[in-house]
């Protein structure tokens, strides 16, 4: 895997020092910036576009939770670290990883970034990692080979008032994580189901289904057209007029797809 990109935020030197210290004898991580404040976080993870941010609550200017809210897309995995436990269930509410109490030791810290690399783990290992592994088997295999590794459903079991529904994939448009739940968008409805994006994204043929961001998946089938935005991003604009942003991060594995 590669390693974790890093940014440290924390409006007290000495503070960002004790973790950039601790972080540097870890081989999976690299820490790539520091910021001293909210405005200058929200600059340094737009120009550098870290995997995670080590993130203070309380700094001037802006707090670590208007940091995030300032973030339109490619959102990093966030570990709070702060002085403050009445924050704590706000934090797990945008979805942060893990809270950092201060002050706190080695092992408290490692075990926030083995929690960050679980996480990153279940999501795919990366952006673009497994679907570059499946892209390669569809490139070398051939029929018969692909038939015996590749097995991909074509009906979705969702739950609606206390019924189960079968639901034909081309019919889905697409799947938002939500939490501990799935989000599958159909015609004119969405079912929320329980479990990951993940676990989705095996059970459906990549070359139809395809990972835009790291909380969507997008039937292709379903594109009608793509418009380039700001910062290499892009927007999917779907069927039925609905639109989906794609991280650049996932941009080129959709080009392959659409352009082998």
């Amino acid at each position: 895997m590669d390693r974790l990109r890093t940014l440290i935020v924390d409006d007290e030197p000495p503070a960002r020092a004790k973790v950039a210290r601790i972080l540097t004898t870890r081989d999976d991580v690299e820490v790539v910036g520091e910021a001293a404040d909210g405005l200058e976080a929200v600059e340094r993870i737009r120009a550098l576009r870290p995997d995670l941010v080590i993130l203070d609550i309380q700094m001037p200017g802006r707090t670590g939770f208007d940091v995030l809210a300032s973030l339109e897309s490619d959102m990093p995995y966030v570990v709070f670290a702060t002085a403050y436990d009445e924050h704590a269930i706000r934090a797990f509410e945008v979805a942060a990883v893990d809270y950092l109490l201060k002050p706190f030791n080695r092992d408290r810290l490692f075990t926030a970034i083995d929690r960050v690399q679980a996480r990153r783990e279940s999501e795919g290992k990366g952006p673009q990692a497994a679907l570059e592994r499946l892209l390669a088997l569809l490139d070398s295999a051939t029929p018969g080979e692909l038939k015996g590794h590749l097995e991909y459903v074509e009906r979705l079991v969702v739950e609606s008032r206390g019924r189960r529904i079968l639901v034909d994939v081309d019919d889905v448009r697409s799947l938002r994580a939500d939490g501990n739940y799935v989000a599958v968008h159909v015609e004119g409805r969405s079912y929320l189901c329980r479990g990951t994006l993940t676990s989705y994204a095996d059970k459906l043929d990549p070359r139809r289904f395809i990972r835009v961001h790291r909380s969507v998946l997008v039937n292709l089938d379903r594109v009608r057209e793509l418009k380039p935005i700001a910062r290499g991003d892009q927007l999917l604009i779907l069927d039925d007029g609905s639109e989906v942003r794609m991280s650049r991060h996932y941009r080129d594995a959709l080009s392959r797809l659409l352009d082998p």
